[in-house]
């Protein structure tokens, strides 16, 4: 266990799967150890695991005429793990272009008036984010290139940007599936041969290689910036 100075920085995992066997949960485990090395505290948030309810709820709808408004206990808990973290790292299968419902009703919630924005000094400023989102698209697909664009305007620009975080960077993940999955001109979802044996190890091995290297990359970013 790497041993942590009471000045390491902290970094929130969050994960939106609600499998623990599932690739998304071991990328996310894979993630929070490469922190650890890296000398970070590690938060690891398991929504479904946590029972975190994405619905909005009367107490939680924001209140446009009252900023210092006091949400539910449950977003209050979460919004202090958001405070307490310097890195938030989301790691999450990619719905639909987006993300999934638990992780988008998180951020309805959490991220919330008042508190992750509304203020002319916003709470999150000088915080960094890493979305890591897994596809089944495969490399060459070309809906990967609308996905990616469609995962950075949203998280990017729509979200971290408006919250103040001062980086955000979206690392897409493709070629989840053991199934090689493409769609082609006309519309038409190609599945491929299920992928065994040696080129299987082979393929996760390369999967886990791209995950690890979008966090570290993430990470040197920030050390720059020091």
């Amino acid at each position: 266990m790497t041993q942590h100075s009471s000045d390491a920085r902290t970094a929130l995992v969050v994960v939106a799967h609600h499998r623990t066997d599932s690739l998304t949960a071991h990328t996310a485990r894979r993630a929070a150890a490469q922190l650890e090395e890296a000398g970070y505290r590690v938060d690891l948030l398991d929504l479904h695991a946590e029972g975190f309810d994405p619905r909005m709820t009367t107490q939680d709808q924001p209140d446009w005429g009252d900023r210092e408004k006091a949400y539910s206990e449950e977003t209050h808990a979460h919004m202090r793990r958001i405070l307490d973290a310097d890195t938030v790292v989301a790691v999450f299968p990619v719905y639909w272009q987006g993300v999934p419902a638990i992780l988008k009703g998180w951020i309805d919630r959490v991220w919330n008036y008042g508190f992750a924005y509304g203020r002319s000094k916003p709470r999150l400023a000088g915080k960094r984010v890493l979305w890591l989102g897994l596809a089944g698209a495969t490399a060459d697909d070309p809906v990967a290139d609308g996905m990616r664009a469609a995962l950075e305007a949203t998280l990017s620009d729509g979200i971290a940007y408006y919250c103040g975080f001062a980086r955000s960077a979206v690392g897409l993940l493709l070629d989840a599936e053991e199934r090689p999955q493409r769609v082609d001109a006309a519309g038409a979802l190609l599945v491929g041969d299920v992928v065994t044996g040696a080129e299987r190890e082979a393929k996760y091995a390369d999967f886990d290689r791209r995950a690890h290297r979008f966090v570290e990359e993430f990470l040197a970013e920030e050390l720059v910036a020091v």
